[in-house]
């Protein structure tokens, strides 16, 4: 399964999120890391997306590992972030009951 996190924040904003990246703790093990990968726009500012791979039963502490990472850039003028995650179809047809 996969986490996906969105992640907005404006131009102005950039040293500061780049100044706390570099210091950011490690991730656990059971979490592979893609990204973030990164776009901007001169109306929506500066967006990244990160994708987080791990094994299922991992969830719930992966979401809390994810979710500490990403705080430590609260603070940081105009920085948002969403974390959803996203199921294997087989495994999302088998939570609807299919």
């Amino acid at each position: 399964m996969i986490v996906i996190s969105n992640v907005h924040y404006p131009p102005e904003s950039t040293r500061e999120i780049a100044k706390r990246y570099l210091t950011a703790p490690a991730l656990p093990d059971y979490i592979t890391k893609k990204g973030p990968y990164v776009s901007s726009s001169t109306e929506m500012g500066i967006h990244s997306i990160t994708y987080y791979e791990m094994e299922n039963h991992r969830l719930p502490e992966a979401l809390q590992a994810i979710g500490e990472s990403l705080s430590i850039y609260f603070g940081v003028p105009g920085y948002t972030y969403d974390i959803k995650p996203y199921f294997e179809l087989e495994e999302g047809l088998g939570i609807l009951g299919m």
